[in-house]
């Protein structure tokens, strides 16, 4: 069993993006969630931090997670530095404290201490209140919180400034922050091996993070613009893919040639085909039926009717808020 340290303030979100690399993802208090067994995919989750391999829980206390440490189970020696943390500063816990005091605990069962280069690093993750239950995997209604105590496993690379829309060479208003289209590609279930098409592909940033996850990475647009700046922007990052001018409702792929279809829809207010944008929404979301069995669409409302008729379960819904006058409407889609 893994405990893995959530990013965001949305739990639901990042636990879906976490079973794209983990399995049996259950949420465990707020900023936390478990899994049964991870994937080297963590290291490209944008809303996971780290996984650990789960050691013990207890009350989200120091005495108790000393308590917790000394009874449990450990199979592993050499020098170890112990870290505690307070998700999201809500338990108010002293956690200098808590690292001596696990720290002693250690030493005293034949660890040495090494802070700079350990062979093994004991995460101490402390998180008050209970998770507010959203699904099934919510799993503990505790109001005195929880304390995980794991070893590191893995962590994420946090490399997403380096990708900033505005810092493209082809850049527009409006364009996704990579953190968002990381975790939406990742639902998808862009990896190694899997093909990704992008029918709206604007400036390509959906794109280029799901291509730097191994994927293959096919995009259209209906604009020339577009195309020739996602080429260009793709080039700074990729060294294959593939781009081409196209209606999303009428794509130049054969069926069944793609593994998932992800989009970022045009905003209705936004957009210069707000008239248009029921047909052109529902047209794309047709197509993608056609060529993939996976599809996560991205939108300013909610298109779950639209993508029922086309033929796809909305497995899940995500709304998440950008700014005050726009709420990004996630739809995963099977």
């Amino acid at each position: 069993m893994y405990v893995l340290e959530l990013a965001g303030q949305d739990d639901a979100f990042a636990a879906r993006e976490a079973a794209s690399a983990t399995s049996d993802v259950k949420l465990l208090a707020p900023g936390l969630a478990t899994a049964r067994a991870i994937t080297d995919r963590v290291a490209h989750l944008a809303f996971t931090h780290r996984a650990s391999e789960l050691l013990a829980t207890c009350e989200s206390d120091h005495e108790s997670a000393v308590v917790a440490l000394t009874a449990a189970t450990i199979e592993r020696s050499g020098s170890v530095a112990v870290r505690a943390v307070d998700v999201r500063s809500t338990t108010e816990i002293d956690t200098q404290r808590v690292e001596r005091e696990l720290g002693q605990v250690l030493v005293e069962r034949g660890f040495s201490v090494d802070l700079d280069d350990p062979d093994h690093e004991l995460r101490a993750l402390f998180s008050a209140g209970p998770q507010q239950a959203t699904d099934e995997r919510a799993v503990t209604d505790d109001a005195d919180g929880v304390c995980a105590l794991g070893w590191l496993a893995a962590t994420s690379t946090r490399d997403y400034g380096e990708r900033a829309p505005m810092d493209r060479p082809f850049s527009q208003p409006g364009s996704m922050d990579p953190l968002e289209a990381r975790a939406i590609v990742t639902i998808a279930g862009a990896r190694t091996g899997q093909r990704v098409v992008d029918p709206m592909c604007g400036t390509g940033g959906i794109l280029i993070e799901a291509g730097l996850v191994g994927a293959d990475v096919f995009g259209t647009d209906v604009q020339s613009k577009m195309v020739r700046g996602t080429r260009e922007n793709l080039a700074a990052h990729l060294d294959d893919f593939a781009v081409a001018r196209a209606d999303g409702t009428a794509l130049p792929i054969r069926d069944d040639a793609a593994d998932a279809v992800v989009f970022d829809a045009p905003y209705g207010r936004q957009s210069k085909i707000e008239g248009e944008l029921d047909t052109v929404v529902s047209g794309t979301l047709d197509e993608a039926r056609r060529i993939a069995p996976r599809a996560v669409l991205v939108a300013d409302r909610s298109w779950e009717q639209a993508a029922r008729d086309a033929g796809w379960t909305v497995e899940s819904r995500f709304e998440r808020r950008v700014h005050r006058s726009l709420v990004r409407h996630i739809h995963v889609l099977q």
